[in-house]
C-alpha cells in the first residue's frame, strides 16, 4: 500500500563537488560527486564551449546551429590546479572552474582581468510533467554591464533591465516590446570595461533570458528542457564576438545574385495576370528601379502550394518570361501547410510516403491555415527536405521563377490556442527523434533549408534566393529574412531600424521590413520616409496586405512618388558599395549593418543610441522616424564625416542638428573613404557598367577602402574569378595619394574610373599616375574636382 502520494518537489539541484577531471583530446571532463558531468571544449582560444548533464550521461550531439565549417583549432592549451580551483589557460582566455561547486569565472588571459562569473551557475530542476530537467544557468552582472543581440526583439538596442522568452511565434500585428516574434536567436553579446564578450546558449526548447531585469545584478538563461549548453565567445571587440558567432553558426553559403540587393515590390496579393503586368509596366513608365515582383497566396489554385491558378495565371511561363524580359524576377510564395485533397498530387505522394507530421499517438498533426485544413511535411527529416527540395523542379527549372518566399513557417496555425502544434507533435529531428517541444524553434529554419537546397539545385547554374520568416541561429546560411507582419506607423518605423540593426548583430544581416507596413495604410510621408531607410536594408521591399490600400511608389501622389525615386535610385547607385559589404559578411561574418556600440564601443555615448548606424563601413545614416519633421538631432561617432548632400564636414563625438526635410535624410560619408557608384539603372543588369564612378572623401592622413566585384550570378567568383580592388588613402596638406591593389581573375567591363574628390583642401596644380605626370585634358581634369583615369593603375598623386 503506498502512502505517500504526493511528488517530491526539490526545487533548483546544484552540482556538487568535483572528484574527477580527465583530458580528453580539446574537451576537459570534470565529474561531480552527485553525477553531474561538465564537458568545457576547447574550439579556439577565444571560444569555449560548457555543456552540462545530471545524469552522467550526454545525449547525441547534434545542433542545427552549428556548421560544420566552423573554425576550430587553438594555438595553446595548459590546464593546472590550486587548492580550490582547475584553471584552463589559452591565449586569450583563463577559466577557473572551482572544485566546491563547478562554478567558472573567465579572465582575459593577457592583463588577468574578470569578464565574466559565475553567480549560482549551472542549476537545475526536474521537469515532472515532461520528464528531463529545466535547466538554467545564472551569472554575476559587472558593473555598467551591458546588453545586445537576441535578434528579432522590437527593442531598444541596449536590453539591460529587460527578460525574454524565446519561442518562434506569428506575431501579426505585433507591437513595441511584443515578445516573443518571429525568430529565436539565443545568443547575446556583454559590454563592459570596454570589453565584449558573448553567450550563445544552443537549445532548441522554449528558453529565457533575463539581463538583470528580476535581480539587479545577475543575468541568467534558462530552457524548459534539453541540456545546458552554451559557448562562450571572447572578442574583446564586439565585432569579433559577431564575427565568430558567425563562423560558429554559419556564413551564407554564397553571395546572393547583385540583383536580390535590388529593389522589390510585393502586395497580398497581386493577381490576376494583367493587374502584375499593370503594376510592372508602372514602374518602367515612371523609371522607378526594381528588380523583383511577388506573388502572394492569390496565384495558387486554392492555396495549394506549388499549383498555379488557371484563371488568374492562365500561362506563368509565359508571363515570367516576358517579366523578365523586361528585368523583372518573379518570386513566389510558398507555406508550409499541404492541403488535404487526394486529387492533389503533392499531399498524396507525402502521404504515401509519410512525410507529414504526426501526434504522439498516431495521427496526423492537421491544422487550418489558408488552404483550410492541411498536414505539414517534417523538415526535420532529411529524406523529407530532399523530397520537398524536387518539388521546386517545375516552379523554378521550367517556370522560371527566379526566388521562394517562405512564410506561415513558425510553423502557424489559425484558430488554435498559441497559434502553432501542439507539444506532442513528433519529429525525426535527423534521427534524434523527439517532441514539438524541442524542435518547434527550428521547423521554419529546417523548412527554409529544404526550399534552398530546391532552389539551389533548379537554378543552378544562378544563385539561390530565398526568403523565410521564421529562423533559429544558422538560418542566415541558407536564406534572407524579414521582420513579419508590422503596422503603417511612425512607431514601427522606428522598430523597422532596430529589429535591423539587432538582427545584424545577431549574425543574420540578409534582413529587411515591410516598408511601408504590412498592416494598415501609411500616409505618404511616412510611406517616404521608410522608404528611406529601407533602401539602407540589405534586403529592401515594399509589402502590404493590400486591404487597407495601394502602397506603390507612386500611390501617395507626384511629390512623393519623386522622394521615393531619388532614394531608390540612390540605392541602385551603391549597389557595388552593398555587394561589397555583403562580400565582407560572406567572408568574415561582419555585419552589413552597424549599431554605433558595434562600431565603436569604446564610447560610452554609443551604448544607449538606436536610430544612428553604419552601413557597410564608411556611410552613416539615421533616419527621420516622426512625422512633420524637417530634420533631427542625432550622435556623431568619433572621426570627421561629411554630409552626402551639401559636404560639409562635421567632426565625431558629440550629437548635433542635421537639416532633413523630406526629399533627404541625414547621411554622411566617413573622412577618407572611397565610395563606388554604378549608373542609375532601371534593374541589375540593365546597363553595361562603362565606368566606375569613385567617390573620394578628403582626409588628413590615411583610410583603407575596397570593391568587391564579381559576374554578379553564378559561382565562377568562387574559383577566383572576382575582382577585389583595395585602396589605400593618405591624405596631406599639399597632396592626395591613392594606392590600388587588385586581386582576383575577374576582368570588369568598365575601363576607367571617374573620381569625383570631395573636400580637397588645394587646387591641383599636377596629377601623376604611376610615376607618370599626365596631362589634365587626359583625364578630364575640370574645375569640380572630377578625373577619369585607367582602372589599371597603382598609384595616384594628386598634388597642390
Amino acid at each position: 500500500m503506498i502512502l505517500n502520494t504526493e511528488l517530491e518537489y526539490k526545487g533548483n539541484l546544484f552540482p556538487s563537488k568535483i572528484i574527477s577531471y580527465h583530458k580528453n583530446l580539446d574537451t576537459l571532463v570534470f565529474t561531480a560527486e552527485n553525477g553531474v558531468v561538465l564537458h568545457i571544449t576547447i574550439q579556439r582560444d577565444s571560444v569555449l564551449r560548457f555543456r552540462y548533464t545530471t545524469t552522467g550521461i550526454f545525449e547525441n550531439d547534434f545542433s542545427y546551429a552549428i556548421t560544420k565549417y566552423a573554425s576550430r583549432g587553438y594555438n595553446f592549451l595548459e590546464v593546472t590546479e590550486d587548492n580550490n580551483h582547475y584553471i584552463i589557460t589559452t591565449s586569450k582566455l583563463i577559466c577557473h572552474v572551482s572544485k566546491i561547486d563547478m562554478r567558472t569565472a573567465l579572465y582575459d588571459a593577457k592583463d588577468n582581468t574578470l569578464i565574466c562569473e559565475d553567480e549560482l551557475g549551472f542549476h537545475w530542476e526536474e521537469s515532472y510533467e515532461y520528464g528531463g530537467d529545466i535547466v538554467k544557468m545564472s551569472k554575476t552582472a559587472q558593473a555598467g554591464e551591458s546588453y545586445y543581440g537576441l535578434g528579432d526583439k522590437p527593442v531598444d538596442n541596449n536590453l539591460k533591465g529587460k527578460r525574454f522568452e524565446n519561442w518562434v511565434t506569428d506575431s501579426y500585428a505585433y507591437g513595441r516590446d511584443t515578445d516573443p516574434i518571429y525568430k529565436t536567436i539565443p545568443f547575446y553579446t556583454a559590454l563592459h570595461n570596454k570589453k565584449s564578450y558573448g553567450i550563445f546558449f544552443d537549445n532548441t526548447f522554449r528558453s529565457f533570458f533575463d539581463f538583470c531585469h528580476e535581480r539587479r545584478n545577475i543575468t541568467s538563461f534558462w530552457a524548459q528542457g534539453g541540456e545546458m549548453n552554451y559557448y562562450f565567445i571572447y572578442g574583446p571587440d564586439m565585432s569579433e564576438v559577431v564575427a565568430n558567432y558567425t563562423d560558429l553558426t554559419g556564413k551564407p553559403h554564397e553571395m546572393p545574385a547583385l540583383w536580390a540587393l535590388g529593389y522589390h515590390q510585393c502586395k497580398w496579393s497581386y493577381y490576376p495576370e494583367s493587374n502584375v503586368k499593370e503594376i510592372t509596366a508602372k514602374f518602367r513608365e515612371l523609371q522607378i528601379p526594381c528588380d523583383a515582383i511577388y506573388l502572394d497566396i492569390d496565384y495558387m489554385e486554392g492555396f495549394r502550394c506549388f499549383t498555379w491558378s488557371k484563371e488568374y495565371f492562365p500561362d506563368p511561363k509565359r508571363m515570367v518570361k516576358e517579366l523578365a524580359d523586361d528585368g523583372f524576377k518573379t518570386i513566389v510564395i510558398i507555406d508550409p501547410g499541404i492541403k488535404i485533397d487526394m486529387d492533389y498530387s503533392v499531399f498524396k505522394e507525402g502521404l504515401e510516403k509519410d512525410y507529414f507530421c504526426k501526434r504522439a499517438d498516431g495521427p496526423y498533426m492537421k491544422g487550418k491555415v489558408w488552404p483550410g485544413e492541411c498536414y505539414f511535411p517534417d523538415f526535420t527529416n532529411p529524406e523529407v527536405r530532399d523530397w520537398w527540395s524536387n518539388l521546386f523542379k517545375e516552379l523554378v527549372e521550367d517556370i522560371g521563377v527566379k526566388g521562394v518566399w517562405n512564410d506561415m513557417n513558425e510553423p502557424a496555425v489559425m484558430d488554435v490556442p498559441g497559434k502553432s502544434f501542439p507539444d506532442d507533435v513528433r519529429h525525426d529531428y535527423d534521427g534524434n527523434h523527439c517532441s514539438h517541444r524541442k524542435a518547434h524553434n527550428i521547423y521554419g529554419m529546417q523548412m527554409a533549408r529544404a526550399t534552398y537546397q530546391g532552389l539551389k539545385k533548379f537554378s543552378y547554374p544562378k544563385r539561390p534566393f530565398v526568403i523565410t520568416r521564421a529562423a533559429y541561429s544558422g538560418t542566415q546560411r541558407y536564406t534572407s529574412s524579414w521582420t513579419g507582419d508590422n503596422i503603417a506607423t511612425w512607431d514601427h518605423l522606428t522598430i523597422a531600424n532596430l529589429q535591423a540593426q539587432r538582427m545584424c548583430m545577431s549574425g543574420f544581416s540578409f534582413i529587411g521590413s515591410d516598408i511601408g507596413g504590412f498592416a494598415e495604410q501609411p500616409n505618404g510621408e511616412l510611406y517616404a520616409r521608410w522608404i528611406q531607410l529601407g533602401i539602407f536594408h540589405p534586403f529592401c521591399r515594399t509589402h502590404s496586405s493590400g486591404d487597407h490600400g495601394d502602397q506603390e511608389p507612386w500611390a501617395f501622389g507626384t511629390s512623393i512618388t519623386d522622394v521615393v525615386r531619388k532614394f531608390i535610385e540612390l540605392r541602385y547607385q551603391l549597389l557595388p558599395y552593398l555587394y561589397t559589404a555583403f562580400w565582407r559578411y560572406a567572408e568574415e561574418g561582419i555585419p552589413i549593418l552597424k549599431s554605433l556600440v558595434l562600431y565603436d564601443q569604446e564610447d560610452p555615448h554609443t551604448h544607449y543610441r538606436n536610430d544612428e548606424f553604419i552601413f557597410g563601413e564608411k556611410i552613416l545614416a539615421c533616419p527621420i522616424t516622426g512625422p512633420n519633421q524637417k530634420g533631427r538631432r542625432m550622435y556623431f561617432p568619433r572621426g570627421n564625416w561629411y554630409n552626402l548632400w551639401t559636404d560639409e564636414v562635421v567632426s565625431g563625438g558629440q550629437e548635433a542638428w542635421v537639416e532633413a526635410d523630406l526629399d533627404s535624410m541625414p547621411i554622411f560619408i566617413k573622412e577618407g573613404a572611397l565610395i563606388p557608384k554604378y549608373p542609375i539603372q532601371q534593374y541589375v543588369g540593365e546597363k553595361t557598367i562603362d565606368e566606375l564612378t569613385l567617390d573620394v572623401y578628403y582626409k588628413l592622413g590615411k583610410e583603407t577602402s575596397a570593391v568587391y566585384e564579381d559576374a554578379t550570378d553564378g559561382y565562377d567568383y568562387i574559383k577566383g574569378r572576382y575582382s577585389l580592388r583595395d585602396f589605400k588613402l593618405h591624405g596631406k596638406d599639399n597632396e592626395l595619394i591613392i594606392q590600388q591593389h587588385k586581386s582576383g581573375k575577374y576582368i570588369t567591363t568598365y575601363k576607367t574610373f571617374k573620381l569625383n574628390l570631395h573636400g580637397l583642401p588645394f587646387k591641383i596644380s599636377k596629377v601623376e599616375i604611376d610615376n607618370v605626370i599626365i596631362p589634365f585634358e587626359e583625364i578630364k581634369l575640370n574645375g569640380d574636382n572630377t578625373l577619369v583615369l585607367t582602372k589599371e593603375f597603382t598609384e595616384l598623386h594628386i598634388m597642390a
